[in-house]
């Protein structure tokens, strides 16, 4: 059996060692981003946030670990739990400090029981999830949340005693598109002759958009990039400044390379725009923002000149970020996502499994339900696929 140890931080561990753990999973695991929530101060125990990864080594050499927390709320999560902790609360049961699997502020599935290459997987993650609800019991807590896991993890987690829960995201998948108008060909006529207004009447006003990508982001614009997320703090009663300027500079020194900016301007206007992430064959929606009243101005930025773009990189997929079934109308298809819980207290277990279970089957029935109602078009057999009809 390997030894288990939790570090106070990413930034304790060599970036090397952490990223050969990572590989080809998703970019928010990379130590330099990890490592950036952490110095830049938007992961903090003070904020709720108290970084405790967990490592796995075995003759000195790390075959396992996952990004842990302690939590001290629920915020910055994306899977909610808040009913929980107030039937914990009724119940007289503690819920906060509880742990948590994931990444801060980030909706993204990506692995979650990290191991390292040419170890046994299956094995592996099955002793991280044992390892997992160990330290609950030690650390006396109430639970352990494993968010926006793989599949594939489910069962090494299942087997630990962790509950299963299942959510939707809206994601657009390249079915080899040649273009823009090549994916409007296959949208059913409503939605895209929607599209084709919503654009054109940004286009009347002069509304550029912008494409900036890693070494070729300008050092000035990240200030523009947190200004945009600043604005969308600010300007909605739901938001939540989770992130200070220090973050984005810790970024801007260590993870440009992986960085997208859009950024909407009308003659020397700036007037908005998005800061994505891209690794491999995908591009991740972040942050968001417009200093201008706009209308359409958001669907063209976060969502119809991503797109675009990701026709013009040959990209496979794009995830825009959690939430908003108005995806669904154009062109983001219903997909699942999974977590894991591990609940103490055998009353809330038991709660919580009877919720768990019923919202299983409502979400596959939502599930179902959004892709017969799916902007794209039925493909007729034999066409290929991006080519109008």
């Amino acid at each position: 059996m390997p030894e288990f140890c939790c570090h106070e931080g990413v930034c304790e561990l060599p970036r090397e060692e952490w990223n050969a753990l990572v590989g080809e999973e998703s970019p928010f695991l990379e130590w330099e981003w990890l490592s950036s929530l952490e110095e830049g101060g938007a992961v903090h125990p003070e904020r709720g946030w108290a970084p405790r990864p967990l490592v796995a080594r075995e003759d000195g050499r790390v075959v396992a670990a996952c990004p842990l927390y302690v939590k001290g709320h629920s915020e910055g999560e994306f899977v909610f739990d808040w009913s929980w902790a107030d039937a914990a609360l009724r119940a007289g049961i503690r819920y906060y400090p509880k742990l948590l699997v994931g990444v801060p502020f980030t909706p993204v599935t990506g692995g979650r029981l990290l191991v390292a290459p040419g170890e046994d997987a299956a094995r592996r993650r099955e002793e991280l999830a044992a390892a997992l609800r160990v330290l609950c019991s030690r650390w006396e807590l109430s639970s352990v949340h494993v968010n926006f896991c793989r599949e594939k993890e489910i069962a090494p987690l299942e087997g630990a005693g962790f509950l299963p829960r299942l959510g939707l995201q809206y994601h657009w998948h390249n079915e080899g598109y040649r273009s823009f108008e090549d994916f409007l060909a296959r949208l059913r006529s409503r939605r895209r002759n929607q599209i084709r207004r919503e654009r054109r009447a940004l286009a009347e006003q002069g509304i550029r958009v912008e494409v900036y990508r890693g070494d070729g982001i300008p050092d000035e614009l990240f200030e523009a990039a947190f200004a945009f997320y600043r604005a969308t703090v600010t300007e909605h009663p739901y938001g939540r400044q989770y992130l200070d300027w220090p973050v984005f500079e810790k970024l801007r020194e260590r993870f440009r390379h992986r960085l997208c900016l859009l950024v909407a301007r009308r003659g020397g206007e700036m007037l908005g725009g998005t800061l994505n992430v891209e690794k491999g064959d995908t591009l991740y929606g972040r942050y968001w923002g417009a200093l201008a009243p706009v209308r359409y101005l958001h669907f063209e930025v976060c969502y119809y000149r991503a797109i675009e773009y990701c026709i013009e990189r040959g990209l496979a997929r794009f995830e825009p970020g959690a939430g908003g079934e108005y995806k669904q109308m154009r062109g983001f298809d219903a997909r699942p996502t999974w977590s894991a819980h591990y609940l103490a207290d055998p009353r809330l277990r038991r709660a919580v499994a009877d919720y768990l279970r019923e919202e299983r089957r409502e979400v596959r029935e939502a599930e179902a339900f959004y892709l017969v109602r799916s902007a794209l078009k039925e493909r007729e057999p034999g066409r290929e696929p991006g080519r109008p009809s």
